[in-house]
C-alpha cells in the first residue's frame, strides 16, 4: 500500500502548508515574522505549547520509560515536559515588562548581561534545537520504515520541505496557526490510536505486576528527567517567542497552564500504553519499542492513522524549531533582516536533513545538550535580579560545567572518568551530572552576585 500511504501523508502535509500560508502576515515586518507580538489568545497559546512540545519522541520515550521504569519515572517525564511552559507562564510577565520589545532568549541575555553572554546563550539554544530537529526527522524516518513500505527519505524530505515553505513565508504566525489545528488532530489521533493499540493487547495474566524499579531508583530517574527536560526546553526559543506573542500577561499564564496540563495528560496516556504492554507480557521488540511492538502486523486501517499521527507530531515540532532558530539571529530592519531570517531558516535545515537521512541515534547528543543547558539555565534566568553581573553569570555557567563532571570525578577518582560520565555512555541518563551542574552553577552565580558591589539594570 505505498501509494495509498504516500497519498494520505501528502494530503496531510498539503493541508498544513495551506493553513500556514493562509495565516501569514501581509505586513511583512521582521518583528511580526519572529514574534507575532501581542496577538495570541490563551487558547491558541495553550494548543501551540502542546503541539510544539509534542514530537515523535512521545511514541518512543514515554512508553519505554513506563514499560521498564514504571509510573513514578513516567510522571517525572511528564512533569519535566510541562514545567518549561509553567516557568515561562509565571516568569514571562516579568520578562515582558523588563523587555517589552524583546523577541528571544538571546535578546533577554543581551539586555541582562551584554553581547558576550548573548552569543553564548544563542549558540547553546541553536545546538539544542538543532539536535531536536535532527531527532524528530530521524524519528519520522524510523516510524515510516516500521509502519509502511514508503521510503523513509521521501517522508523526511517531504516534512522538511513542507514546513520550510510555510515557515519561511509566514513566520511565527504560520507556525501558531498550524499548531492550533495540529494540536486538535494529534489529540484525536492519539486517543484513537491508543485505544486501538490497547484493544490489541492480549489478555492480562493473573499474576501481572506493575513495572517498577525500587522506589529510590524510580525517584532518581524521575528527578533526572525533570531536571534534564526542563532545563533543556527553557532554551527552546520557540517557547520564548510565545511569551511576546501573547495578547497580555493573563493570556500567557492561562495558555501556559493549559499547554502544561495537556502535555502531562498526553505523556501519561501514551506512557500508560507502554505500562500495559509490559504487564500483558507481549514482546517489546529489540531494541524495545513498546508502542510500535503492539502495532506489528497490524492492518493498514490501524497503521495508517498511526503514521499520520507521527507526521503530525513531527510537523508541529519542526515548524516551531525552524522559526525559533531564525529568530535568534534576526536583527535590524526590513527588508534585509527579514530576508536574512528566511535564508537562515533554509540554511539550518540542510545539515539537519543530511543528518536525519543517516538514521543515527541522537539520544546521547540530546543528553549532552540537556546537560549543557542545565549548567547555564539558572545564571540566565537570574538575569532580572539586580545584583547579577555578567561575571557572575559567566562564572556560574563555567562552574556548572565543572559541576557536571564532579560527581563522576569524585566517584571514580579521575577527571577523564568524570568527563566520560557526563557524556552518558550507553545513552543512559544519570542524576549526578545534572544535580552537580545545577548546584554548582547556582551557588557560584549567587555567591559572586552577593559579594559584587555592582548592581545592574536590564537595559
Amino acid at each position: 500500500m505505498p501509494y495509498l500511504t504516500s497519498f494520505v501523508l501528502g494530503a496531510a502535509l498539503c493541508c498544513f502548508a495551506f493553513l500556514g500560508l493562509r495565516a501569514r502576515f501581509s505586513g511583512g515586518s521582521l518583528d511580526d515574522y519572529v514574534s507575532a507580538r501581542n496577538s495570541q489568545t490563551s487558547a491558541t497559546l495553550g494548543l501551540s505549547f502542546l503541539a510544539s512540545g509534542m514530537g515523535a519522541w512521545i511514541l518512543f520515550a514515554p512508553p519505554e520509560i513506563g514499560a521498564f521504569v514504571g509510573p513514578v519515572a513516567l510522571l517525572g517525564y511528564a512533569l519535566g515536559s510541562a514545567l518549561p511552559f509553567i516557568v515561562l507562564g509565571l516568569y514571562g510577565p516579568k520578562i515582558r515588562q523588563a523587555l517589552p520589545e524583546g523577541r528571544s532568549i538571546a535578546e533577554f541575555a543581551d539586555a541582562c548581561y551584554g553581547k558576550g553572554v548573548r552569543h553564548f546563550v544563542a549558540l547553546v539554544s541553536v545546538a539544542y534545537m538543532g539536535c531536536f530537529l535532527a531527532a524528530e526527522l530521524t524519528a519520522i524516518g524510523a516510524i515510516t520504515a516500521l509502519l509502511s513500505d514508503v521510503p523513509p527519505a521521501v517522508v523526511i524530505i517531504g516534512v522538511a520541505l513542507t514546513t520550510l515553505v510555510y515557515t519561511v513565508m509566514g513566520g511565527l504566525r504560520a507556525s501558531l496557526a498550524t499548531d492550533r489545528w495540529q494540536a486538535w488532530l494529534l489529540l484525536a489521533l492519539l486517543l484513537a490510536v491508543a485505544s486501538v493499540t490497547l484493544w490489541r493487547l492480549p489478555s492480562m495474566p493473573n499474576d501481572a505486576q506493575l513495572p517498577s524499579l525500587p522506589i529510590g531508583s524510580s525517584l532518581s530517574v524521575a528527578l533526572t528527567l525533570v531536571i534534564a527536560v526542563t532545563a533543556a526546553n527553557l532554551f527552546h526559543q520557540g517557547y520564548w517567542q510565545r511569551v511576546w506573542a501573547a495578547q497580555d500577561d493573563a493570556s500567557l499564564g492561562r495558555g501556559a497552564w493549559l499547554g502544561g496540563g495537556l502535555t502531562v495528560l498526553v505523556v501519561m496516556v501514551i506512557g500508560g500504553v507502554g505500562i500495559m504492554a509490559a504487564m500483558s507480557g507481549v514482546s517489546l521488540g529489540e531494541p524495545p519499542m513498546p508502542f510500535f511492538a503492539l502495532l506489528s502486523d497490524a492492518p493498514v486501517w490501524i497503521t495508517l492513522p498511526s503514521l499520520v499521527l507521527a507526521v503530525t507530531l513531527v510537523t508541529s515540532s519542526v515548524d516551531t524549531l525552524q522559526n525559533g532558530i531564525a529568530s535568534l539571529w534576526a536583527n535590524g530592519h526590513r527588508p534585509e533582516a527579514l530576508n536574512k531570517a528566511r535564508w537562515l531558516t533554509v540554511a539550518i535545515m540542510l545539515p539537519v536533513i543530511v543528518i536525519a537521512l543517516q538514521g543515527l541515534s541522537v539520544l546521547r547528543l540530546f543528553l549532552i545538550a540537556d546537560l549543557l543547558c542545565a549548567a547555564i539555565v539558572v545564571p540566565v534566568l537570574l538575569g532580572l535580579w539586580q545584583r547579577m553581573t555578567p561575571m557572575a553569570a559567566i562564572s556560574g555557567g563555567l562552574a556548572g560545567l565543572v559541576g557536571a563532571v564532579l560527581p563522576g570525578w569524585i566517584g571514580q577518582g579521575s577527571v577523564s572518568a568524570g568527563v566520560m560520565a557526563a557524556t552518558f555512555p550507553g545513552s543512559v541518563p544519570t542524576l549526578g551530572p545534572f544535580v552537580g551542574a545545577l548546584l554548582l552553577s547556582t551557588t557560584v552565580s549567587v555567591a559572586l552576585a552577593l559579594v559584587s558591589r555592582q548592581r545592574v539594570e536590564v537595559r
